[in-house]
Formats: structure tokens, C-alpha cells, sequence
């Protein structure tokens, strides 16, 4: 596997959190460095103990977590192993429903 290297370093990353996942950690927006969407969520996993529990279950997401790169779900491009670039946002957002 050859892996993407960044000219300017490790790439600086806006997530964007709704509704419990906003409630838990008690933001809205984060700004964090990983190569990887999985990196980006394990760093804030570190940052926020527990919030792992929310994201993660025996180490894949769970299935009601819903995850877009740039407006893109990202189980339709690179999944967890996405490569990430300077000024990308990934949202984080819970299930939703309606009625």
C-alpha cells in the first residue's frame, strides 16, 4: 500500500458534530490534524473519552453513524481509510428519521 504523503504536513480538518454527537462533546466544530477520516475520529475519540462508545462498536463504526467527506458519504469513496487534504470538513451526523 503506498500511502499519500502531504507536502505541508499533516492536513488540518474541520468535523462538524449534530445533535448527540454535538451534545457529547459540547461543540459543534472541531478542528483537528489526521492523514485519514479514521485518523481524524480516533484523535477525537482521544480527545473526548467515551465519545468511542458513541462512534464504534468491537472497532467498526456503527452502523447508525453517518459520515460525509466534502458532502460525500464516505462508505460510497475510501470509507474509514479516505485520504484527507488540506481544507476538507467532515460531518458526523446521527441516524435520522422523519415522519
Amino acid at each position: 500500500m503506498v500511502l499519500k504523503k502531504h507536502s505541508q504536513g499533516v492536513p488540518k480538518i474541520k468535523v462538524r458534530l449534530f445533535a448527540n454527537f454535538r451534545e457529547f462533546t459540547k461543540t459543534g466544530e472541531i478542528m483537528i490534524e489526521g492523514n485519514t477520516v479514521r485518523d481524524v475520529l480516533e484523535r477525537i475519540c482521544r480527545k473526548y473519552p467515551g465519545f468511542e462508545n458513541i462512534l464504534f462498536k468491537d472497532g467498526n463504526l456503527q452502523l447508525y453513524v453517518n459520515i460525509f467527506l466534502n458532502g460525500g458519504n464516505i462508505i460510497e469513496s475510501g470509507g474509514l481509510d479516505s485520504f484527507l487534504e488540506q481544507g476538507d470538513e467532515i460531518s458526523i451526523f446521527p441516524p435520522v428519521s422523519g415522519g
